[in-house]
């Protein structure tokens, strides 16, 4: 069975940093695309950062870039370190793998192609 789970969400001042991690099992995901997504209450799911299957490639949405970083340790792991947190960030945030087809924000920002979805971790900034 194929699960991705994440963790090190929580609660955290404005200003500070986070790191979520990802963990897949149950298959290797070495030519899978990883992302991250978030929903805030009342919004619309968004694509947060994307690797690519190799890691040569990273994608973010234009409201984090420059504070948050996506990584991979292995075809199985995924982290997204986030620094200089806002209020705005806050949200959950999930963990997804898409079949590595894509090139551009806006193809691994289709959650259509995603075909595996972890449970997802909160993330509260305070002000």
């Amino acid at each position: 069975q194929v699960q991705l789970v994440e963790s090190g969400g929580g609660l955290v001042q404005a200003g500070g940093s986070l790191r979520l991690s990802c963990a897949a099992s149950g298959r290797t995901f070495g030519t899978y695309a990883m992302g991250w997504f978030r929903q805030a209450p009342g919004q619309e799911r968004e694509l947060v950062a994307a690797i690519s299957w190799h890691g040569a490639r990273t994608y973010y949405v234009d409201s984090v870039k420059g504070r948050f970083t996506i990584y991979r340790d292995n075809a199985n792991t995924v982290h997204l370190q986030m620094n200089s947190l806002k209020p705005e960030d806050t949200a959950v945030y999930y963990c997804a793998a898409a079949p590595d087809y894509c090139s551009g924000y806006g193809c691994y920002a289709t959650d259509a192609k995603y075909d595996y979805w972890g449970q997802g971790t909160q993330v509260t900034v305070s002000s």
